[in-house]
């Protein structure tokens, strides 16, 4: 078993300082490159690597197993550039040595990257990161800092505030005093956690690429919303104007106000809806796609909801006698004709509850039928392909099986056929001969 101990390099450290090439090979070499770039570098790190290299391998050859010791080191012009030289160096030696297994030695998280590298072409045993004991703690807060430093998204997450902080609060201070200054630092800070952390800024990006999709695609449901927030502001607005006409003892109260609110706004609120579920629905069916079920109800549901707050509101409104009852008109049939009455608040709120669940049992109802037309038409056709296959299936009458069984089930499967009767019979004549008689 052939054990590769590498030391990597990814920044070529060794040959900046030595003027070697890499990779260099074997024990003695090896022994001899810590002795060059200790006199080199002394405070290099990288003659611990060395060092724990050679300690590794005299270690595994103590328990009788055949080991190669080697650096590879990247280059210097690009980081790309160095992983490639890196990967051709451990394609030689694996070509020359053909090792089982490997052992990585490094001494910093630059060459930590170069590890899935290695493991691509060999199995790896072992990683051995050599840290120096006496800066142990300072190198691992200055990778943290790197790491942290070099990552865009959290310098913008934690810097920018931090630093927007420390400008804004002296100028709040001196305006207004210190309480209030820390008071809109801390709302300002509140805000943004909570902007963070139900992912608003995902929420509007998605949002956005849906919006211009729409609009490249020539979707019809861009004009629909449009015109459905153009309702839903005209629905506030005239429930807020129903609102502000109540007298001052009313407008005192929660459920007078909400209930007007309700009853003048519903009926705009409602065609808002419709509005937009329609222009969903027409994309549905424009793009040549099957129409799901649910863009097919929801217009009725939307219709069946304002009917019903419709109802309640107005029943409401009718027993504390802020709206007329619903009076209705004088009707001539031909055949019969009705004169004109007035309902009370409980019928008026039947009407309009019995108007919603009809609608909505129509919406199902139509939704049930267009969608389950493409699944009978697939059932259909399955049980046509079925009938088909079934017959495709039917057993040969002169298969081997058949024959094998005397022509008995070829004769039991042609009986209402009287030509195929004959040639069984004739085929069961031929099979058996002199037995048969």
């Amino acid at each position: 078993m052939t054990t590769l101990v590498i030391c990597l390099d990814r920044t070529d450290d060794v040959g900046r300082r030595t003027g070697l090439q890499s990779p260099i090979v074997g024990w003695e070499a090896v022994r001899a490159l810590v002795t060059d770039v200790g006199l080199a570098d002394p405070e290099d790190s990288g003659v611990n690597s060395l060092l724990e290299s050679l300690r590794v391998a005299q270690n595994l050859r103590d328990e009788d197993e055949e080991t190669v010791v080697a650096v590879v080191s990247g280059e210097r012009e690009s980081m790309v550039s160095a992983d490639r030289a890196v990967a051709r160096q451990l394609d030689d030696l694996i070509a020359e040595h053909e090792p089982d297994s490997a052992v990585v030695v490094i001494d910093s998280a630059e060459d930590e990257r170069l590890v899935p590298i290695v493991e691509s072409r060999v199995q790896v045993d072992s990683v051995d990161r050599v840290v120096v004991r006496q800066a142990r703690d300072i190198e691992s807060t200055y990778y943290l800092l790197k790491q942290f430093l070099a990552d865009e998204e959290l310098r913008q997450t934690v810097l920018v505030p931090i630093g927007l902080t420390l400008l804004v609060f002296p100028m709040l201070a001196t305006a207004f005093g210190p309480a209030e200054g820390a008071a809109a630092i801390t709302t300002v800070i509140g805000l943004f956690l909570l902007y963070k952390g139900f992912n608003i800024d995902e929420l509007v990006t998605g949002f956005a690429h849906q919006i211009k999709e729409s609009l490249y695609t020539g979707q019809v449901s861009v004009v629909t919303y449009v015109v459905a927030a153009g309702l839903t502001f005209v629905g506030i607005f005239v429930g807020a104007l129903g609102v502000s006409g109540l007298e001052e003892t009313q407008s005192g109260e929660v459920l007078i106000p909400a209930a007007v609110f309700a009853f003048e706004g519903v009926p705009w609120l409602a065609t808002a809806a419709l509005t937009a579920s329609a222009g969903r629905l027409l994309d549905e069916i424009i793009g040549e796609r099957p129409v799901r079920a649910s863009y097919l109800n929801l217009p009725f549901i939307v219709l069946a909801i304002g009917f019903v707050v419709r109802g309640f509101s107005a029943y409401f409104l009718e027993t504390q006698g802020e709206i007329d009852p619903l009076t209705v008109p004088d009707l001539d049939l031909g055949w019969r004709s009705i004169e004109s009455f007035q309902t009370t608040a409980g019928e008026r709120l039947a009407v309009f509850v019995l108007i919603g669940i009809l609608v909505s049992l129509v919406g199902v109802r139509i939704a049930a039928s267009f969608s389950g037309t493409p699944e009978e038409s697939t059932t259909d056709a399955d049980r046509s392909d079925g009938g088909q296959a079934a017959e495709a299936d039917l057993p040969d009458p002169g298969s081997e099986s058949e024959l094998t069984d005397g022509g008995a089930r070829s004769v039991s499967a042609t009986d209402d056929n009287p030509g195929n009767r004959e040639s069984a019979e004739s085929a069961g004549d031929d099979l058996e001969g002199p037995d048969r008689s």
